[in-house]
């Protein structure tokens, strides 16, 4: 009997001795692994410029910094991220957007052309759990003269007067109100489908007919002249937040993908015949409910395109602006609202619940 109750009184004292020993340290482990825990330093994944870039253009230059885990927005500063040329402080204003973990530097004057410029993080940058960058994080550029903007809109010729043109099929989602102020139109293909009751066109269906193949002509021409546009600033993996001048712009094939999470401003600088362009490597995606395109002082949807060499995904309630020319496909998810042009080479064009304001053609 002896034997037994010592047996029973060594059972909780060892059990007791294995929680004490999970507790006695509960950070222990916490800053190994994921390089989101609580005890690892933040670190920067991806910049823009990219490191040692040459020929930037100083007029439309993208300065971000994307980092590895949440951060304080508070510690992300114009002190802890700057800008210098040759020893000198650049002035401009610092963001950061917490959905994507992206920083941006915005200069508040023009970058001096032909100069070389070196971005840091410092380690007053900290995550939420108040851990700085292990070391400051540094890179340079050097910019080039200035990039002239686009000297005039992409024509759209014929393809205009289309708020959605596909190559194989135009399908929206039947009993939904979608609205289209323009044509519609597919070539070569010929099924367009759920445009009964509720929903409504102000134009023309063309369904594998010659306006269609005509438009699709004009979009071939179109899409390849916004490809072969010159210059072109790099974009981050994500550009919501940011607040863009008229210029090119461009992802690259290291990044060849874009996002849009939240508000894009595109700011027309008083001229309403600025003029983006877009050269997108695969696909274009807005994030659902929050995302915006937003123009302000003169820009004009007209004169906005998006070249997206694979396909261009709209998320729910998003609000775009511009023509999207997409070599394969474009999907409008539920009450997503475009004021510009759905155009797809190669693929389908896919709605449910949509509203299309086609720009006026000039």
């Amino acid at each position: 009997m002896r034997n037994l109750t010592v047996s029973k009184m060594w059972i909780p004292a060892f059990l007791l001795a294995i929680v004490m020993a999970g507790c006695s340290d509960p950070d222990r482990h916490a800053g190994t692994g994921s390089p989101g825990a609580p005890l690892t330093p933040p670190t920067v994944t991806a910049v823009t410029p990219p490191n040692g870039s040459t020929l930037v253009c100083p007029n439309t230059a993208i300065i971000t910094a994307t980092f590895s885990k949440p951060m304080n927005p508070a510690t992300i500063t114009a002190t802890s991220f700057t800008l210098t040329a040759g020893g000198a402080s650049t002035s401009g204003t610092v963001s950061y957007v917490a959905a994507t973990m992206i920083a941006t530097f915005t200069p508040a004057a023009t970058l001096t052309a032909s100069t070389t410029y070196t971005a840091t993080i410092t380690t007053s940058a900290q995550d939420l759990f108040g851990n700085g960058l292990a070391s400051n994080f540094t890179w340079t550029f050097t910019t080039s003269a200035p990039c002239p903007p686009p000297s005039g809109a992409i024509a759209l010729a014929s393809a205009c007067s289309f708020g959605i043109l596909a190559g194989s099929t135009v399908t929206n989602v039947p009993g939904t109100a979608t609205t289209v102020s323009g044509d519609v139109g597919v070539w070569p293909g010929t099924a367009i489908t759920g445009f009964g009751t509720p929903a409504s066109i102000t134009g023309a269906f063309h369904a594998g007919d010659s306006v269609a193949m005509t438009a699709q002509g004009y979009l071939t021409t179109a899409y390849n002249n916004a490809a072969g546009a010159a210059g072109g600033a790099i974009l981050s993996a994500d550009i919501g937040g940011q607040t863009l001048p008229p210029g090119v712009y461009k992802t690259t094939s290291a990044q060849p993908s874009l996002g849009i999470t939240g508000n894009l401003t595109l700011d027309g600088q008083g001229n309403p015949n600025a003029v983006w362009i877009f050269q997108i490597v695969s696909t274009l995606t807005t994030a659902s409910t929050n995302s915006q395109v937003i123009l302000i002082n003169g820009a004009n949807s007209h004169n906005v395109f998006w070249q997206v060499g694979s396909s261009a995904t709209l998320g729910t309630a998003t609000s775009f602006t511009g023509t999207i020319m997409a070599q394969a496909s474009i999907t409008l998810t539920t009450g997503a609202t475009l004021n510009g042009r759905a155009l797809a080479r190669t693929g389908a064009v896919t709605m449910d619940t949509n509203t299309v304001v086609v720009p006026a053609c000039p």
